[in-house]
């Protein structure tokens, strides 16, 4: 009887955590599938090349691990198939602490998204609660035999109905948007207060003296002590956004985006625009000419690239050049717009739900 009770009890912690993560990451599949490409990256240029054309399936294959969290920790929780699951969460925790430990080992991924954009782990951080993890998975294997493979019928449907919604909650979050936005670019957000400190950073500073190192709040004046390194106390008061800017060959407009009432028109990759519904957009644009809200494009290519678009669908507004990354991280859509109030983030749109202008100039209140 304690044996199954602690056998119970590492199921209801596995399979939590399992959920936990799986639901978060349902809830973004697009930001788990660029998680995996910079993966595949990395490996085709370290490993084998072979893993670059992995990145075309990043988003089903996306798709298939966060929908497998979920329902494989629900699985374990209600005892549905228990040899199996132990199985398929062991395959799954092998593959995940050898991805978190190549991002903490060779500093490679310095984010493996294991709980989506919800909570940040740095990569020994990713990898020590994988170690945890394979741990307890590890238990649970060694004592699979012990675990019954009858489950009622009610579970099994609960299995099969979750599997269900997490599909349907995933699709639903790629046609669209995020249901919950964890990102630092949230709608509400006002930029240029994220891109300043919350206090002023304070450092301690580390120094050697005859083989001892001691640590000053204060560079000190004594010039007898040789210089280690300096660290930071308050981490939290950093900016919360860092890298936000936009640019073209005439400088730097970052200032220019963030004041003013703008509808920015998002694009991650030029190459992979969807073209479907740049129609609903050219209406929008065009709607909103001879307006204070300013359209404009922002894209992750070139000055060339930008031009032909801007011109093809004679929208006549300025595009700029940003960082695909950025882009990527304010909009899981290509394209996407997004409603700038004097740099707060107003409002998001997927190119799917792309607002006419009527709808734009109601949330700026005109």
């Amino acid at each position: 009887m304690i044996k199954q009770g602690i056998l119970f009890i590492i199921r209801l912690l596995v399979g939590g955590l399992f959920i936990f993560s799986g639901l978060i990451k349902v809830n973004d599949p697009v930001g788990t599938a660029i998680k995996l490409e910079e993966y595949f990256d990395v490996f085709s240029n370290d490993i084998a090349s072979f893993f670059y054309i992995f990145k075309d399936i990043a988003l089903p294959l996306g798709v298939v691990l966060v929908v497998a969290e979920v329902v494989l920790g629900i699985m374990l929780i209600l005892g549905v198939r228990l040899k199996f699951t132990v199985w398929a969460l062991s395959i799954l925790i092998v593959f995940f602490t050898f991805l978190t430990f190549y991002s903490a080992y060779f500093n490679k991924v310095t984010d493996c998204g294991c709980f989506g954009d919800a909570i940040k782990l740095t990569p020994w951080e990713s990898f020590t609660k994988d170690v945890i993890l394979l741990i307890l998975i590890g238990v649970l294997f060694f004592f699979r035999k012990d675990l019954s493979n009858e489950s009622k019928p009610w579970a099994t449907w609960t299995v099969r109905i979750s599997l269900v919604v997490s599909v349907g909650i995933a699709i639903t979050a790629i046609r669209n948007l995020p249901f919950i936005d964890f990102r630092a670019y949230k709608e509400g957000v006002n930029i240029p207060v994220a891109m300043q400190p919350s206090a002023q950073l304070q450092y301690n500073y580390v120094m050697k003296k005859d083989g001892q190192e001691f640590v000053f709040d204060q560079y000190p004046a004594d010039d007898s002590y040789e210089f280690v390194e300096m660290t930071l106390v308050n981490e939290d008061a950093l900016p919360k956004i860092s890298d936000f800017a936009v640019w073209n060959a005439d400088g730097d407009f970052t200032d220019e985006i963030l004041t003013g009432k703008k509808a920015v028109i998002l694009v991650t990759n030029m190459s992979k625009l969807n073209t479907s519904y740049l129609e609903e957009i050219d209406a929008m644009i065009a709607g909103l000419k001879g307006t204070e809200i300013i359209p404009l494009l922002v894209a992750a290519s070139s000055e060339d690239e930008i031009e032909w678009l801007i011109s093809s669908r004679a929208w006549g507004i300025e595009g700029y050049q940003g960082d695909a990354t950025v882009i990527k991280t304010i909009m899981r859509s290509n394209p996407g717009i997004m409603l700038l109030d004097q740099g707060v983030v107003l409002k998001k749109y997927h190119f799917r739900n792309t607002p006419t202008s009527e709808e734009v100039k109601g949330l700026f209140g005109r």
